[in-house]
């Protein structure tokens, strides 16, 4: 193991029967790295092993709750690798299932403020409700990555989002956290400075349940929308659109803080 390996990118901590899993790369906008979907991982798994916590909170330290994956290493890859692997992702490293594979049925809120992007929209449309600070942006930046949106398209309309769901996959633009909450995407808008006060409250609500109850609504949602957001991704499997051109070109634009040259649809 590498000193790297030993960097502390997830905080964990739990009062009142709520666990708050917190990202904490604020130097990186909290990129996601194949080591922290792995921290991820085991958060999460501490947080549903745990008899003592009903209820989690996902935030992120700093300036964004997430930028995306880590172009760096997940998305330059060389061909070789990206076969091998079968995308993006490293070993043991797919965030695709990330809370799917980790917890069951205790439910998650996503607390999200300054940027959410790429990955980092997709991890917070898969937790079960989701708290947005005011003036929070957003964007599915697998589009104009070359990436396809077919997972986050299906979690839009899952969320009842459908038409705005089509809009921001196709065209990859940005949308504040007020254009989400009038769409149905997010459950409640928080005002500015107030998000980990608007999510907790939210948490305190639902672990005020008899918790069995509230896991059995979770196990419920969470196998639909599996199975929908699962489904459409298997559409856009085939595609391997991680080997294109234009894949390639989209990343490289991105190392190199530029725009990219043009794509050529292959």
């Amino acid at each position: 193991m590498t000193a790297k390996d030993d960097v502390q990118f997830v905080d964990y901590e739990c009062r009142d029967r709520i666990a708050v899993i917190a990202l904490n790369r604020p130097d990186k906008l909290n990129a996601v790295s194949d080591e922290v979907v792995r921290q991820l991982m085991a958060a999460f798994r501490r947080f549903d092993g745990d008899p003592q916590v009903d209820v989690a909170v996902l935030c992120g330290r700093g300036r964004a709750f997430c930028s995306g994956a880590d172009v760096h290493q997940r998305q330059l890859r060389s061909r070789e690798e990206f076969e091998r692997l079968g995308g993006p992702q490293g070993h043991g490293a797919n965030a695709a299932d990330l809370l799917f594979q980790s917890v069951h049925f205790k439910p998650v809120i996503a607390a999200v403020h300054g940027y959410v992007l790429g990955l980092g929209l997709g991890m917070m449309l898969d937790c079960d409700l989701i708290v947005a600070e005011s003036g929070t942006r957003l964007q599915l930046t697998e589009t104009s990555r070359g990436l396809g949106a077919a997972k986050h398209w299906a979690q839009f309309h899952f969320r009842g989002a459908g038409a705005f769901g089509d809009e921001v996959a196709l065209t990859g633009r940005y949308f504040t956290a007020e254009e989400a909450h009038a769409a149905n995407v997010i459950n409640r808008l928080a005002p500015s400075g107030a998000l980990m006060d608007t999510a907790m409250q939210l948490a305190r609500e639902v672990a005020a349940n008899p918790p069995l109850s509230v896991r059995a609504t979770v196990r419920a949602r969470r196998w639909y929308l599996d199975r929908y957001a699962k489904e459409a991704a298997f559409m856009q499997a085939p595609m391997r659109l991680y080997l294109t051109e234009d894949f390639q070109e989209a990343a490289t634009a991105f190392k190199e803080k530029r725009k990219p040259r043009g794509f050529k649809g292959r």
